[in-house]
């Protein structure tokens, strides 16, 4: 069997550094409630059950409801960002709409995650929107769903999987990467904080993983049901497309 590729400690950094070289990392602080929007109930079901597998990965909680929001996923799936206009008392939640739908527009943007955070700095709520171009409507509904689930677990960097896919591919089905799955187990191990902008914090993270890894490549095969095992040799790269651009909202 192939060794299990791990992430260092420098490349962690990258997946939660800022713009301005900060290190930010968030993990959500409460149950994950999530509601999607603009798909039929099969891909509906597909998306739910995508959030639920990685959540399970995880270690974290789902709820039916979330006491302040009701739902705080929210996934959008459309055609075109001005599209996002009509959705009712969606200008109350995502301050500067208007402005954010015409630059998303302008730049021919994909996807794009606004976060918002709680007094500790965990993550309350994702608002998560999907522009299902031409070119997107080529991807497997199965891809989609496992990257948007991947995409909210935590409050990546803005770069984040620009270089590399956190999906592989085993007999043409997409999952997830085994070192990406000991990350995302590590991030919510207990024993780490909801949120860090020290970035020694990489440091610990890795040092987790490395430990939890024995059970990652187990974890991240069964995010699909077509595969039982991930096999040697190492996963082939799923293709690249654009990092999400996201806001952080306090």
């Amino acid at each position: 069997m192939t060794e299990i590729p791990s992430l260092s400690h420098e490349q962690i950094t990258a997946l939660f550094s800022r713009p301005d070289g900060g290190y930010a990392f968030a993990r959500w602080g409460r149950p994950i409630v999530p509601i999607v929007f603009g798909v039929e109930a099969d891909t509906l079901q597909v998306v739910k059950g995508a959030v639920e597998a990685v959540v399970a990965l995880s270690g974290h909680k789902m709820a039916e409801t979330d006491p302040e929001l009701g739902a705080n996923l929210m996934i959008f799936f459309f055609r075109d960002w001005q599209e996002l206009l009509e959705v009712p008392n969606l200008d109350q939640m995502i301050e500067g709409l208007q402005d954010l739908v015409v630059r998303l527009d302008d730049a021919g943007a994909h996807q794009y995650r606004v976060f918002r955070f709680d007094e500790a700095g965990a993550v309350r709520a994702c608002f998560s929107f999907v522009r299902m171009s031409p070119e997107m409507a080529d991807i497997p509904a199965e891809t989609i769903a496992l990257g948007q689930a991947v995409g909210m677990i935590f409050a990546w960097g803005d770069g984040a999987w620009a270089d590399r896919s956190a999906l592989g591919l085993v007999q043409g089905a997409a999952v997830l990467r085994p070192e990406v799955a000991a990350l995302i187990a590590a991030g919510y191990d207990p024993v780490m904080p909801v949120a860090a902008t020290d970035a020694s914090h990489a440091l610990r993270l890795a040092a987790r993983a490395a430990v939890l890894r024995e059970n990652a490549e187990a974890a991240a095969a069964q995010m699909t049901r077509d595969v039982a095992e991930v096999a040697d040799p190492p996963l082939p790269e799923m293709p690249k497309h654009e990092a999400a651009p996201q806001d952080r909202e306090q």
